[in-house]
């Protein structure tokens, strides 16, 4: 591995140079660490790929563990489901693990770390820690329970694991430091009480540690040397060492290693949608029929679609590993499972708009089987039989009365050849009263040696079975579809995302199974949907032969083709899009010295910008300047975006409203008490 760092990832980096430190190649161990508490999508895909593709290139094992540290959102259905996505995906876990199982060790440390004074029983509300924790700019005040004997906090801890308290009267928190610059260590909580039904542990428990508690400590009891995450926990680096540091010194003769946390960008996809409660209202609107909608960004979804492992591990090795955040058109992701697809997927013949052709100098009753290649790309794929006859359908675009000399395709008094068959001659066609074309006469040749320019698909009348053919497309047609200010994002919905239809397909198809992916010939790449039965055959497109999207709307912009997208580490990145929250900001510089209508006009916009940005982000400003209230009212607005969309208050929320409602500014006042 190490003679060929120069194509190696920055992670890879890290690892290389540990190993050159005296690190222990047999010492490499990494996991993969789900919250049990929804269905994996594509954005997950890349944390998956590089923990178990680390894995695979040092063969070194990679734990799935769920972190199930909250009942109250954890079922087993989500667990099966993360496994099933994950194994589909062709990746291996050494070890299932929970948090969990690790909850009486956590317990056990936690009381050392009472008897050590690092941790204490606080007794206060959360809106009193709230307004105790400060702020980024102002430090904390430490709260009157912080010196309670070891004794007493000894005491109550254990009274609270007893249950003898309602939840919400006691928390246990690290003493670390009030005055930190990081609010993350301002005495964070360890444990809250919580009587839930836990899914692995039934009713054992009533007290639950905290993420930042659990994540790091349970790497450290899996002896994970590379604890890897996405940028968004970057801020929670300094904490996570600080409880490794402390445990470390509990076990270090049993578990010698200390993992070391490293973040890396997470993954951003055009015309996609990754947030979990926009994807929940598209399945509540019923605008999908649910999570596995082909149309879907989840695993479920892209697996039903027709998607393979190997198409989304290519992908995620284009993207790469990166450190800052970026998007990736999603054509990449399609150029992938096209590029598999067409190595392993057998060629079959399929009309989905069919017109009627009769060859008039083909023996009445007369039938052929005519031999047909499978799969020009694999040498191996064989060959099959399809039959012919006198009346035969083809796809009613691949035919005009009248056309230039620029259409290949079928027109009087032209010729083609079909596919596997003969060359065939437009003569006359028969239509309706409203003159649309019902059949096309015509006679053929069974000299196939002549050249034509044109070749065309098509299926026997008396042979081809019907088939509930589900033509799918993206779910939305801007590439950005929660990014645009002025618009929700279900205002960009693809009415045509899927079209359904009646197909006809060549015989061989009869007795297809769930999950077997064909290429319809110069239609694109269709599977067998879960629906199909042996009454019912149903495939959905997964996708088409090139890129019509691209080229379409290329067309509609009057853009000319682009220069194709890098994506490899060694290459240059496509140039990001100014972040929201930046523009957020220099919207409430001017917001209080703007006339009515336009800061009205504002207002909408960093509302809207607001979807794109996340609490992590703007946590930071809560400690902006009393006299710049122009930000502070964005910074009110977004956080206002933040909280209906599901983010919980917290210290820092409360003491940040608090300080916006004493403001002597009156629309800084009006916005916070909306909140």
């Amino acid at each position: 591995m190490s003679e060929h760092t120069k194509t190696l990832n920055f992670i890879e980096h890290i690892i290389e140079e540990d190993l050159a430190n005296g690190l222990p190649k047999e010492n490499l161990r990494f996991r993969f660490p789900p919250e049990p508490n929804g269905y994996l999508h594509i954005g997950h895909t890349k944390a998956i790929g590089i923990s178990f593709g680390l894995g695979e290139t040092y063969n070194a094992p990679v734990n799935l563990r769920f972190d199930d540290t909250n009942p109250a959102k954890e079922e087993q259905e989500y667990v099966d489901a993360i496994k099933r996505d994950i194994a589909w995906l062709g990746y291996q876990w050494e070890n299932e693990l929970y948090s969990s199982d690790y909850f009486q060790k956590l317990f056990d440390w936690a009381v050392q770390m009472i008897k050590d004074k690092r941790a204490y029983v606080d007794s206060q509300s959360s809106e009193a820690m709230a307004e105790q924790k400060g702020t980024p700019t102002q430090v904390g005040v430490n709260s009157p329970f912080r010196n309670r004997s070891v004794e007493e906090n000894l005491d109550l801890f254990l009274r609270m694991k007893a249950g003898e308290f309602p939840a919400g009267t006691h928390v246990l928190r690290a003493k670390i430091d009030m005055e930190d610059p990081n609010m993350l260590m301002r005495d964070p909580l360890m444990y809250r009480i919580l009587y839930a039904h836990h899914h692995r542990t039934g009713d054992d428990w009533c007290i639950y540690p905290m993420y930042d508690w659990t994540h790091g400590e349970s790497d450290y009891i899996e002896q994970i040397s590379h604890s890897l995450c996405s940028l968004e926990f970057k801020p929670h680096r300094k904490l996570y060492n600080w409880f490794r540091d402390h445990v470390y010194n509990y076990d270090k003769e049993n578990l010698p290693l200390a993992p070391k946390q490293r973040e890396f960008a997470r993954l951003n996809l055009s015309y996609t949608i990754m947030s979990k409660r926009k994807l929940l209202r598209l399945v509540e609107n019923n605008i999908v029929t649910g999570w596995d909608d082909p149309r879907m960004p989840t695993i479920s979804g892209l697996r039903r679609r027709g998607y393979t492992p190997n198409s989304i591990r290519k992908f995620i090795e284009k993207v790469g590993v990166a450190k800052r955040e970026n998007v990736i058109d999603v054509s990449l992701l399609e150029f992938c499972i096209r590029e598999d697809l067409n190595k392993t997927a057998n060629r079959v013949m399929a009309v989905l708009n069919p017109v009627k052709v009769v060859i008039t100098n083909y023996p009445e009753g007369k039938e052929e089987w005519l031999d047909a290649e499978n799969n020009p790309e694999d040498n191996m794929a064989g060959h099959r039989k399809v039959p012919f006859s006198k009346e035969i359908y083809i796809e009613k675009e691949d035919f005009k009365e009248e056309a230039s000399n620029k259409f290949f395709r079928l027109k009087l008094g032209g010729k083609v050849r079909l596919k596997n068959a003969y060359i065939i001659k437009a003569n006359t066609v028969v239509k309706d009263d409203a003159g649309n074309v019902t059949e096309i006469h015509c006679t053929y040749d069974t000299d196939t040696s002549k050249k034509v320019k044109g070749t065309l698909h098509w299926v026997s009348i008396a042979h081809a079975i019907k088939a509930e053919i589900r033509e799918y497309d993206r779910l939305f047609m801007h590439e950005a579809p929660d990014g645009d200010k002025d618009k929700d994002y279900m205002d960009y919905i693809n009415p045509s995302s899927l079209i359904i239809k009646t197909g006809f397909l060549e015989p061989s198809l009869g007795d297809v199974k769930v999950g077997e992916q064909y290429q319809f010939q110069r239609l694109g790449y269709f599977n067998v949907d879960n629906d199909s039965t042996s009454k019912k055959i149903v495939f959905n497109k997964t996708v088409g032969l090139r890129d019509n999207w691209a080229k379409q709307t290329r067309a509609e912009h009057g853009r000319s083709k682009p220069k194709p997208q890098q994506n490899n580490n060694q290459q240059k990145q496509p140039q990001q899009e100014r972040p929201a929250l930046s523009i957020i900001q220099q919207l409430g510089k001017k917001y209080t010295n703007l006339p009515e209508e336009k800061r009205l006009k504002s207002r909408s916009e960093i509302l809207k910008l607001a979807e794109k940005v996340t609490y992590e982000e703007l946590e930071p400003l809560f400690g902006t300047a009393a006299k710049k209230a122009g930000t502070r009212i964005a910074v009110t607005l977004v956080l206002g975006v933040l909280l209906n969309n599901g983010q919980e208050k917290n210290e820092s929320i409360e003491n940040f409203i608090t300080k916006a409602l004493e403001d002597k500014n009156e629309l800084l006042v009006e916005e916070a008490t909306k909140l």
